[in-house]
């Protein structure tokens, strides 16, 4: 199983950062590890002073695929959940400054918390017209439509098959939107699909 977290999906997230609008895909990989599963408290680690939450759609790939038309890529995938792309923005920035790769910011241990359920994609009328946000606290600090992504889902399975063979029980993190920020000791995180309330954890 492996996680492929795709960047710069939503233009008003795009814009709090660099403001560069991709012209093709950006995506990258945490392992297994970084998963944290089943509402389990996530431990604010010891070396980042910046660690920011970008809630995300995730999608679970149920068979393997190469090479996949866009035309095909909804075949390859009949369930989604949310989850969190945790990122050590201060890490992140020092290695982008040195032309380093991301991963001591990106692929840490339990920076890719996934709530516990997942939901037949049936359920929606249209895979790209999907509210989802993000509560700390009891207040909402992210919110998206999946409508709004700069790549579409099966675009996107259609660009990373191209590259990697994507299997069964693989996660795609789709990109965040606008509102990205830091968390803190004590914050409690509730990530929702439409009004479902699928994650639920305290930061420690």
């Amino acid at each position: 199983m492996k996680i492929i977290c795709i960047g710069k999906n939503y233009l008003k997230h795009v814009k709090e950062f660099d403001g560069k609008v991709p012209e093709e895909l950006c995506f990258f990989m945490k392992p297994d590890t970084s998963l944290l599963k089943n509402n389990e408290p996530f431990y604010h680690p010891d070396f980042s002073k910046d660690l920011h939450h970008e809630v995300e759609i995730v999608v679970k790939i149920d068979k393997v695929g190469k090479n996949i038309q866009e035309k095909f890529a909804h075949k390859y995938y009949s369930e989604i959940s949310v989850g969190i792309d945790f990122t050590a923005r201060d890490l992140q920035m020092k290695l982008k400054a040195n032309g380093l790769p991301w991963e001591k910011a990106k692929a840490f241990d339990n920076a890719a918390p996934i709530a516990p359920t997942f939901l037949p994609v049936s359920n929606f009328k249209d895979i790209q017209d999907i509210n989802f946000h993000l509560n700390i606290n009891g207040k909402t600090v992210q919110q998206g439509n999946t409508g709004d992504m700069i790549f579409k889902i099966d675009a996107i399975i259609a660009e990373v098959s191209r590259y990697i063979t994507l299997k069964s029980g693989d996660l795609i993190y789709t990109g965040t939107p606008e509102g990205v920020g830091a968390v803190k000791i004590g914050d409690r995180l509730e990530a929702f699909i439409e009004d479902q309330r699928l994650l639920d954890f305290e930061i420690k």
